[in-house]
C-alpha cells in the first residue's frame, strides 16, 4: 500500500467515526453499516491479491463516504438532500436518489477495470458488461433492503428502506443507478475515443469470434465427454 491508499483509508475512517457518533437513528445506522463491515474488509483483503488503480480506489472511497453520511442522518433526513429537493422541485428528500445515481456512476470504472483485467473483455463489452453488472447489483441491494425491512424492527426497517411513501422507490433507485453507470460509460468512452487511436477498431473486433471458437450446449458436452473417455 502507498501513502495514497493510506490517505484514502484515513479520510474514510474520519468520516465513518463522525457518522458513528450520535447517529440520528442508531438502529438504521447499524443496518446501513453491515454493508461497510462486510465490503470494506473484502476490498482491503482482495487488494493484497488484486490491486486496483488509484482511480478505482478513489471512486470506491467516495461512494462509501456518501453511504456513511446517509447512515448518520438516515437517507431521508440528510441536510443536503433537502437542498437537492429544492433544486429539483421534488416532494421528498433527494439524497437517496443521489446515492443510487452515484452507485452506478462511481462504481462503473472499478467494475470495468476488473472485467478488463480478469475476464479480458475488450471493446463494446468493456462498457456494456459493467453497466449490466451495476444494474444487477442495484437490484440485489433492493432485495436486501426488502428482506431487512421485513425481518427487523419496523421503525428501523422503514428508515432503512427510505422509500418516503413512494411505492415505486425501488424501481426509481435502480433506474438512477443504471443512468449513473451509463453516464460514466459515456465519459470513459469519450476519453478513450480522444486518446486511443484504435478505439473504433477495438470496438469492431470485440464482436468477432476467436478462431478457436466453437458452439457450447450439446457440442461442448460432447467434447467434454470425448475428452473424459
Amino acid at each position: 500500500m502507498t501513502r495514497y491508499h493510506y490517505g484514502l483509508i484515513g479520510v474514510f475512517l474520519v468520516v465513518w467515526i463522525w457518522a458513528a457518533i450520535n447517529p440520528v437513528f442508531p438502529g438504521d445506522w447499524l443496518l446501513e453499516n453491515y454493508l461497510v463491515f462486510i465490503f470494506v474488509p473484502v476490498i482491503l483483503i482482495l487488494g493484497h491479491y488484486f490491486k486496483l488503480s488509484k482511480v478505482s480506489y478513489t471512486l470506491l472511497t467516495l461512494f462509501m463516504i456518501l453511504h456513511v453520511i446517509g447512515s448518520h442522518y438516515t437517507y431521508e433526513h440528510v441536510p443536503f438532500g433537502y437542498t437537492l429537493q429544492d433544486w429539483f422541485g421534488a416532494s421528498r428528500n433527494m439524497y437517496d436518489r443521489l446515492v443510487h445515481f452515484s452507485f452506478g456512476f462511481l462504481l462503473f470504472y472499478p467494475i470495468r477495470e476488473v472485467f478488463m483485467r480478469v475476464a479480458k473483455v475488450r471493446g463494446f463489452w468493456g462498457y456494456w458488461l459493467p453497466i449490466d453488472l451495476a444494474g444487477a447489483f442495484s437490484a440485489l441491494y433492493e432485495v436486501i433492503e426488502w428482506l431487512a425491512a421485513r425481518n427487523v424492527d419496523p421503525a428501523a426497517g422503514l428508515a432503512f428502506l427510505g422509500s418516503q411513501g413512494d411505492i415505486w422507490d425501488a424501481q426509481k433507485d435502480m433506474v438512477l443507478a443504471i443512468i449513473g453507470t451509463t453516464v460514466a460509460a459515456i465519459i470513459v468512452a469519450c476519453i478513450n475515443m480522444a486518446y486511443k487511436k484504435d478505439f473504433w477498431k477495438d470496438m469492431k473486433e470485440s464482436f468477432k469470434l476467436d478462431k478457436n471458437d466453437h458452439m457450447l450446449g450439446e457440442v461442448e458436452l460432447s467434447r467434454m465427454m470425448h475428452e473424459g473417455n
